[in-house]
């Protein structure tokens, strides 16, 4: 999501005839779009905006320094009184408006845009870092109160973009070259909660749900692959999984959150599902698509989490067979319940089951990546590979980094079978073949 928004203020401020620079020390305007899913990530912001501050003392007016993002939308004004360089703070919702606000700016003011607002519909280009992958937003925002997270009070409220402007932005998509498209949302299953209507055939549904727009979306000319996430336990239904099965287009790949692998955590997460309603989900996927990858995210250390927890934990991750795991241990951000409850779990302790929960994912990750020996895969070539001279990389369908001799910078944008010969956990290795 943050990427996708970095892009859209790019295609804004080259609208507005702003060029990108490669170094900070030669740009006129510093965007920092940032994260406060986890203090690290907050923290990295203020270390960054502290050498930019200072230089910005000793050129005054040369420099303007802009705060985007979830953090901006958390701190708000505050963020001014921390950073007193600071030009313009705003929220991810304003990503688009960025160009008039930085011409406030210009008019001598301080400006922070941080209220919630309802997003039109873009009418900027986004300055898309890749030429052949493209992130398409699908909906902004998260109605969700999960008891650790701040993302609701950063991103606002669901607002779900109109099916036929999605159509319209991957049609475009497919005509410029891109080969593939990730539809991106805070929470992808809760498409079209927002918008009106209810299906024709009588079943009860909405109008649009996510698995209408992945049928609405699918013939783009000249798209090949089409990725989503994030995805939300709760609302995983069956005909999306069997959506994803009869759609070639659509890959084998599924990134479904859970948390954690005990049934009175996630209550006290708000998460809204059990473990086994998630063990049903990823079940019904592997008998629907036996060879997806599925990964996942798990915080460890939750105020409250004790051995047995943070073991079913483990356990979870074992019996499902992750590809992929994204862990973090518990970070308490500001504004949401569980920061503010006494049991939390020392931070040795936390980093501690961490570290043990990322031994078993990779040793999981390593386990699972054995069934692509043999095989020949297809592979979207992304370019050459920067470590390796004389080598190609791409990804793919099921989301693994492939590598294989080649000319990766003539082979990009194509499609290639690779016949794999080797694996890591995390990455393939192989030939390619006619």
């Amino acid at each position: 999501m943050n990427l996708a928004d970095s892009e859209r203020m790019a295609g804004v401020l080259e609208e507005a005839g702003y060029s990108c620079a490669t170094e900070a020390s030669d740009a006129n305007v510093i965007i920092y779009n940032t994260c406060s899913i986890r203090d690290k990530a907050e923290q990295k912001v203020y270390s960054a905006l502290g050498k930019q501050a200072k230089r910005k003392r000793q050129h005054m007016g040369d420099l303007k320094l802009v705060v985007a993002g979830c953090v901006a939308a958390q701190e708000g004004a505050a963020l001014l009184r921390r950073v007193p360089e600071l030009d313009l703070v705003m929220g991810p919702h304003h990503a688009n408006r960025i160009g008039e606000l930085l011409e406030q700016v210009d008019l001598g003011a301080q400006v922070v845009a941080v209220e919630p607002v309802m997003i039109p519909e873009d009418i900027a280009v986004p300055r898309r870092d890749s030429a052949l992958s493209a992130w398409v937003n699908v909906i902004h925002g998260c109605n969700e109160r999960c008891t650790y997270c701040v993302v609701p009070n950063t991103r606002g409220v669901e607002q779900s973009r109109a099916p036929d402007a999605i159509r319209r932005e991957i049609l475009a998509l497919g005509e410029a070259g891109y080969r593939e498209v990730t539809l991106l949302g805070q929470n992808v299953d809760a498409y079209g909660r927002d918008l009106p209507g209810a299906a024709a055939d009588g079943s009860g549904r909405r109008a649009w749900t996510f698995t209408d727009l992945l049928h609405h979306v699918h013939d783009a000319p000249g798209i090949r692959r089409i990725r989503f996430a994030t995805s939300h336990p709760r609302y995983f239904t069956e005909r999306l999984i069997r959506a994803c099965a009869e759609l070639p287009k659509m890959c084998e790949f599924f990134h479904v959150p859970f948390q954690s692998g005990d049934n009175d955590i996630l209550r006290q997460m708000k998460r809204g599902y059990t473990h086994q309603r998630y063990r049903r989900i990823t079940d019904s996927i592997r008998r629907h698509m036996p060879d997806a990858s599925i990964s996942g995210d798990a915080i460890v250390g939750f105020p409250g989490e004790t051995e047995e927890q943070f073991e079913a934990t483990c356990e979870l991750v074992r019996e499902v067979g992750f590809d992929r795991v994204n862990t973090a241990a518990y970070s308490p951000r500001p504004a949401t319940p569980a920061a503010e409850w006494d049991n939390q779990v020392a931070d040795l302790l936390k980093m501690d089951r961490l570290n043990r929960l990322n031994r078993i994912v990779n040793e999981v990750a390593e386990e699972r990546a054995q069934r692509f020996i043999g095989r020949p895969l297809e592979v979207l070539v992304e370019g050459p590979n920067p470590k390796v001279a004389g080598q190609a990389m791409g990804r793919s369908r099921h989301n693994k980094l492939v590598f294989f001799d080649g000319d990766g910078g003539a082979l990009t944008g194509e499609l290639v079978t690779v016949f794999v010969d080797r694996v890591h956990a995390y990455s393939l290795f192989g030939r390619r073949v006619a």
